[in-house]
């Protein structure tokens, strides 16, 4: 069995809530996860449908795989670097804001 993957790296979400998001979809059809993804009101619905949509251009254009036998085989996300930023407080105090990013990768194969 193929697998063709595509990755969005450094996506601007945290990994906690992007795999809510990837636990409904793994293992579905790519038309019905892209269906899925694209009414679901989470951010991070819309990253990982733009992922899925372009594991499906790769197999098709690339690999010559049928678009309408096509299902999600795995979904992985990981956690990316955080960037670190400051808060001001009162009293001359700070807090620490991290804003967290993912790697998200995506495998697509033809049942």
């Amino acid at each position: 069995m193929t697998e063709v993957k595509a990755v969005h790296r450094f996506a601007r979400t945290s990994a906690q809530k992007a795999r809510l998001v990837a636990d409904q979809v793994r293992g579905m059809s790519t038309d019905k996860a892209l269906d899925l993804l694209q009414f679901s009101p989470r951010k991070a619905s819309n990253l990982i449908r733009l992922v899925v949509h372009s594991a499906v251009s790769n197999a098709v254009n690339n690999n010559g795989m049928d678009s309408t036998k096509l299902f999600i085989s795995r979904i992985m996300v990981d956690e990316g670097p955080s960037l670190k930023r400051v808060m001001p407080r009162a009293k001359g105090r700070a807090d620490r804001i991290v804003k967290r990013t993912s790697h998200i990768t995506v495998y697509v194969a033809e049942r």
